[in-house]
């Protein structure tokens, strides 16, 4: 996929992997990208950094998606890339409160089903569209320390490959970006997001800044790869954890006891 002179809408644009999204596409040339995040001031300030549009809505909210794609579609025109990129962690265990669960789940996971039950009969009946739906590494390994985190991103690649397998024939793309450690917010202060065992295993391969991942991004949707890994050292990890479970399984408890004891 070319970006040049195509209409973008980026999720969680406000900060972090979604505000450097918007930057790339727009340094690009995309005809005009549309930068979403539940904070209007957030929103505006990516927006007008960056000469683009803003929107307000909560991802984990349908009847706000339907409004921002009928807005952009009847207002501007008809969207080329729908980047599902906002997420958050919570819900650090079993014994973690229902609300963190419920809310990992509607923003990690139903956030990119209402895009997709919104856009792929459109995007189907003029020919094809493109959807990037930001994941995680946690989404193909898991994630210690992160029980809805790891749970909520597993079921978002498995969305993504069910939106690919069912669609790919009438022109629909999916591209799932899936990074380890990315100095965002999530990973910067606050360590009841995904707790300090679970910073310390996703950043074992470095803590990666956000234009990195989207110069990455950007390589991955020309390729139209399905899986774009900011840290190639996933696809190693993920061998070795399908050629023999039960041993991926020990390493990883060994892993996380060694993280707690330290």
């Amino acid at each position: 996929m070319e970006i040049e002179q195509k209409i973008i809408v980026v999720t969680g644009a406000g900060s972090g992997i979604g505000k450097a999204l918007v930057e790339k596409f727009v340094a690009e040339g995309a005809k005009q990208v549309i930068a979403v995040d539940i904070n209007a001031a957030d929103a505006a300030e990516t927006a007008m950094a960056n000469r683009c549009l803003a929107k307000t809505a909560d991802v984990a909210c349908e009847a706000d998606m339907i409004r921002v794609i009928e807005e952009v579609e009847s207002q501007i025109g008809p969207i080329d890339l729908f980047c599902s990129n906002a997420g958050l962690a919570a819900g650090n265990s079993e014994q973690s409160p229902d609300q963190e669960w419920q809310i990992s789940w509607d923003v990690n996971v139903m956030a990119h089903v209402y895009a997709a039950r919104h856009l792929v009969p459109r995007m189907i009946k003029r020919g094809g569209g493109y959807f990037l739906n930001t994941a995680s590494a946690a989404g193909l390994l898991n994630q210690i320390g992160g029980a809805a985190y790891g749970v909520t991103k597993h079921a978002a690649v498995g969305f993504g490959e069910w939106l690919a397998l069912t669609y790919g024939h009438q022109g629909i793309k999916v591209s799932l970006l899936c990074p380890q450690a990315v100095r965002t917010a999530m990973t910067a202060t606050d360590p009841d997001q995904i707790g300090t065992e679970g910073l310390q295993a996703a950043a074992g391969d470095g803590m990666l800044e956000t234009s990195v991942v989207a110069d990455v991004v950007m390589r991955g949707l020309k390729e139209e790869s399905f899986l774009i890994l900011p840290h190639p050292e996933v696809t190693q990890y993920m061998q070795r954890k399908t050629a023999d479970y039960d041993r991926w399984i020990r390493g990883m408890n060994r892993f996380h006891q060694s993280l707690a004891g330290s």
